[in-house]
């Protein structure tokens, strides 16, 4: 069953993302602040595929609803709400562990090709090959969708997973940054490209001793980035 819960402070666009998302075949469960999507997902014992989120809410915000649930799990779809376009918002949210984002207005279809997206990721769980990927120090398993690091664990939203399969199953191969987007968000995403780079930060961030100067995922300038393999 694909649940989903909305967090929305204004009625009128709440009542529109319900309808066009039950109608899409979803089971949905709705409120209008923070404070109760936190409650209603630890009540519900985290039951659920997606969180979309606004950004600008009473009380406790977006942001800081994020980054409690992606403490929570990293197994969950979290997809940002906002009004603005300013690119901070898009990144912060990204950077707290947000999967994606929506600027409104937006209409009926792209809010479910995005949902959609999400929902295909997340239950991506199921893999035919089931072999650890080996690459260096990292251990890549593709049955728990795990990542680890010289044995110790390292936490992964789903689209970092995928990121990092997408590397270790093509090393030293430079990969064009639409090619990576294509394959990681699909060809119905309606985004910005640099939702790429964002990920890609956050992941460095997690894996390499200097984020700043990484050894294991370097841009290739003007293209894309490449999995530097290290042989050991």
């Amino acid at each position: 069953m694909k649940r989903i819960l909305v967090c929305e402070d204004e009625d009128v666009i709440r009542d529109f993302v319900v309808i066009n998302l039950q109608r899409a075949g979803y089971t949905v469960v709705d409120v209008c602040c923070g404070e109760d999507a936190l409650k209603v997902f630890d009540e519900q014992n985290g039951d659920f595929d997606i969180v979309l989120l606004d950004i600008m809410m009473p009380g406790i915000d977006g942001f800081t609803v994020c980054k409690k649930l992606r403490e929570r799990t990293s197994t969950l779809g979290i997809i940002m709400l906002t009004a603005k376009t300013q690119e901070m918002d898009k990144v912060g949210g990204l950077m707290l562990g947000a999967d994606d984002y929506i600027t409104k207005p937006f209409s009926p279809s792209e809010l479910v090709a995005r949902i959609d997206a999400i929902y295909r990721r997340v239950n991506m769980s199921s893999q035919k090959q089931v072999k650890s990927i080996i690459s260096g120090p990292f251990a890549l398993n593709p049955k728990s969708r795990t990542l680890t690091k010289n044995g110790e664990h390292i936490d992964l939203t789903q689209v970092e997973y995928q990121i990092m399969e997408m590397f270790l199953k093509n090393p030293n191969v430079a990969l064009e940054r639409n090619g990576i987007l294509l394959e990681i968000w699909g060809d119905n995403y309606f985004g910005d490209i640099k939702i790429v780079d964002v990920n890609i930060r956050r992941l460095r961030m997690k894996i390499e001793e200097e984020p700043s100067n990484p050894e294991y995922i370097l841009t290739v300038w003007g293209y894309g980035y490449k999995w530097n393999e290290q042989k050991n």
